[in-house]
């Protein structure tokens, strides 16, 4: 079918908010603009536009609320584990096992790793850092290593993955219009080939510099590690967690529970642990706690996804659910404002699968210079559906493949801005963490995309 002025609205302001993501700015504005004028375009009026600005954050919000819901309520249950010393008490075992820089690197790096999938990178940099700093000190890793571990494995391999929340493979999975499975089944090789390459290379780089004495200086004076009382209730709750979470995966096993009903699961879960533990904490005080940690959950949560709704909102104008912000307005014979242009793009421009990888890669990584990741990774899904649907490759690997490139760059591994939390706990600066993160950021990209190329 003919591209219509709706179209051509929607490819102009995707090139504008590409433009602003390069300019490292935020691309809310643009975004709101943008479903503006598709209101003007299709309602004909102010006030239908106006309020199919509004009804597209609904939207929009009804996508990713049940994503926020789960990163808010395991952020919460991280705050009454971190009151009772639970968080130490699941780490130090470590402490008496590192007695090497290669070993602090992959034991702190594999513990965030498993910590930012049940309670997301930015919590558990704190915990992991403040108890790993001295240990690793101590074993001969100086605190950029630390930092550059706690990154690569968390904000990188964690986040990117996000196997158990499921946040960003939900966010490029609604936006390319595929199940969550496909994008996390169809990109398993490509997240592990970026883990592995990329943290590989880092390490290699790390021991290369400790071996030129390059860390000298700073390993000279080391701090002492600074013991926290444990108790009989940080060990329960350790205990508690780790059965509650070790039944919840034999659960999604047995039960064939994936998605959203895994989410729920782990959600519900994740609220009653936060009772028991808060009870078990401070019997007087469990009312008041509870609601101090969800609060604090659920400040994190929409700080991390407050700007992320109305870009998405715009996104997910490109595809089905534009009919229900706007009616029933698509011309007969359309499949969403994407899909229309993927097949008139497939059709006026010599295309295939290594120019789709390359575009991906590229413009997932543009977008997550804002810092965040996930703001771009909606873009990253409707062009992998773009790309899919005009050239009948696998939609799944390619959204994947975009999802890598906006965590690795955007998440926490590369844009200084977004190193801050794992920087300032590793005494480290952010710029100089970007720096040392970004030539095996970038030969793992460059591989990954390679591979994605043969499997696409």
């Amino acid at each position: 079918m003919a591209l219509t002025g709706a179209h051509y609205i929607y490819i102009l302001f995707m090139i504008i908010i590409l433009i602003t993501m390069i300019m490292r700015k935020e691309s809310v504005i643009p975004c709101i603009i943008g479903t503006f004028l598709l209101g003007l375009f299709y309602k004909k009026s102010v006030v239908g536009a106006l309020a199919g600005v509004f009804t597209s954050f609904v939207v929009a919000l009804e996508e990713l609320g049940p994503v926020l819901l789960i990163i808010g309520i395991m952020v919460a249950l991280s705050k009454s584990l971190e009151e009772n010393n639970a968080i130490d008490f699941m780490v130090k075992p470590f402490s008496k096992s590192i007695k090497s820089s290669t070993a602090a690197f992959f034991v702190a790096g594999t513990v965030m790793f498993f910590m930012s999938w049940f309670f997301w990178p930015s919590p558990a940099s704190a915990l992991v850092g403040a108890v790993f700093l001295p240990i690793a000190l101590r074993s001969g890793l100086p605190a950029m290593g630390l930092a550059v571990a706690m990154n690569l494995f968390g904000h990188g391999l964690a986040l990117s993955t996000d196997f158990i929340i499921q946040g960003a493979p939900s966010i490029t999975a609604g936006a390319a219009g595929i199940p969550v499975e496909a994008v996390i089944k169809e990109g398993m090789i490509l997240y592990w080939i970026m883990g592995i390459v990329t943290i590989s290379v880092a390490f290699y780089m790390l021991r290369r510099d400790l071996k030129n004495g390059v860390f000298d200086e700073e390993l000279a004076t080391t701090k002492d590690f600074e013991a926290k009382e444990i108790g009989p209730k940080a060990k329960i709750s350790v205990l508690l967690v780790a059965i509650g979470f070790i039944l919840d995966i034999v659960a999604m096993y047995k039960f064939n529970l994936k998605g959203g009903d895994a989410s729920a699961l782990l959600g519900g879960t994740a609220g009653v642990l936060l009772i028991i533990i808060n009870t078990m904490n401070n019997p007087k005080t469990t009312l008041d706690k509870v609601a101090e940690h969800i609060i604090e959950g659920f400040t994190f949560a929409i700080k991390v996804f407050a700007v992320i709704i109305p870009i998405a909102a715009f996104f997910y104008l490109g595809d089905a659910p534009i009919v229900k912000v706007f009616g029933d307005v698509l011309p007969q014979g359309s499949q969403g404002l994407l899909s229309d242009i993927g097949v008139a793009l497939s059709q006026a421009v010599p295309f295939n699968k290594v120019a789709a990888a390359g575009i991906e890669t590229i413009v997932g990584g543009i977008t997550g210079l804002d810092g965040s990741g996930f703001s771009g990774m909606s873009l990253a899904g409707s062009l992998a559906a773009v790309f899919g649907n005009a050239i009948n490759i696998n939609v799944g690997a390619l959204t994947a493949l975009g999802q890598i490139s906006a965590i690795w760059v955007g998440g926490g591994c590369i844009v200084p801005w977004s190193l801050i939390a794992v920087a300032a706990i590793c005494g480290v600066s952010p710029v100089e963490l970007g720096k040392r993160n970004f030539i095996p950021v970038m030969i793992g990209l460059a591989v990954t995309t390679i591979v994605a190329i043969f499997i696409l």
